[in-house]
């Protein structure tokens, strides 16, 4: 099974994905770890996609996490699952504010060997806030996934909207059923 997770930064996207991973012993790809490197300089597109398409074939299933819409035409080549998870904007935005603190607080390295690291200046102080891009994104990301969900060119995917906690229950407890 190869899945994709996708949704607003702070929806809880990359918590579904470890779990769902990890449930399904399917390997967990994080895309900002292939985006991301030192001092929060993103790869080039060209090496990016090299990275991904590496990842995603280095093994028959797996569990991706992550938007990053311009990788498309590699992510969802094969993918058999895109799950979107649309909590609504209060919670989603609750959601990204309790991590900023705790990523702030605990001054968490991100993603492995980059040294990136969230600060309370850059979380609420700054034009390039994770919190200010929730805020942006909400509403375009539902309208481009609505949209998606009806475009004939992605009719060899099935799409799961996931709108409260009970429907992500039933889906691992669907997919884990199938194995």
């Amino acid at each position: 099974m190869k899945i994709n997770l996708v949704g607003t930064s702070g929806s809880g996207k990359s918590t579904l994905a470890r779990r769902l991973a990890a449930e399904l012993h399917l390997p967990y790809i994080e895309m900002d770890t292939l985006y991301w490197r030192p001092r929060w300089q993103g790869t080039p597109d060209d090496l990016f996609m090299a990275k991904l398409d590496a990842a995603l074939n280095a093994s028959p299933g797996w569990v991706l996490d992550g938007n990053y819409n311009r990788t498309r035409p590699v992510k969802w080549r094969d993918v058999d699952l895109v799950v979107w998870v649309d909590y609504g904007f209060w919670r989603t935005f609750r959601q990204a504010v309790g991590r900023a603190i705790a990523r702030a607080w605990t001054q968490q390295e991100l993603w492995p060997g980059t040294g990136n690291r969230e600060s309370f200046r850059q979380s609420f102080l700054s034009r390039d806030s994770i919190l200010l891009w929730t805020i942006k994104t909400w509403r375009s990301n539902r309208t481009r996934y609505e949209a998606d969900m009806r475009d004939p060119r992605y009719a060899h995917i099935r799409f799961i909207r996931i709108t409260c906690r009970a429907q992500a229950e039933a889906l691992i407890a669907e997919l884990k059923s199938a194995l």
